[in-house]
């Protein structure tokens, strides 16, 4: 798990139409997006990979919530979003899969 810089400029507004138009997402300082690569861990783990990559997302999605917290900042965990959308403006690979998005920012 790493995280890794997409892209050299603002795609918050391309990320906001791509979560429905939601303002936390385009009013954000920062968005974390939390992405998979399944081929990863099936290789390994076969289909019980899916459920790992899931609940690893839920950890890690977590984490950032409780820093954010600690930090006296906000975030929240946007789920609803077009995929594709949200592949396009970060700028992701193919086989990279967005699982959530994390807009943080002052609260």
């Amino acid at each position: 798990m790493s995280l890794r810089s997409y892209g050299g400029g603002d795609a918050r507004i391309e990320l906001a139409r791509a979560a429905l138009g939601q303002s936390c997402v385009r009013d954000g300082a920062a968005v974390i997006i939390i992405a998979a690569v399944y081929a990863r861990v099936t290789v390994k783990y076969h289909e019980r990979g899916v459920r790992y990559v899931h609940m690893e997302a839920g950890h890690a999605a977590q984490n950032i919530c409780l820093q954010a917290c600690a930090l006296g900042c906000g975030t929240v965990v946007v789920g609803a979003f077009n995929d594709g959308a949200v592949k396009k403006a970060a700028g992701m690979a193919a086989d990279e899969e967005p699982l959530s998005m994390l807009p943080v920012g002052r609260m």
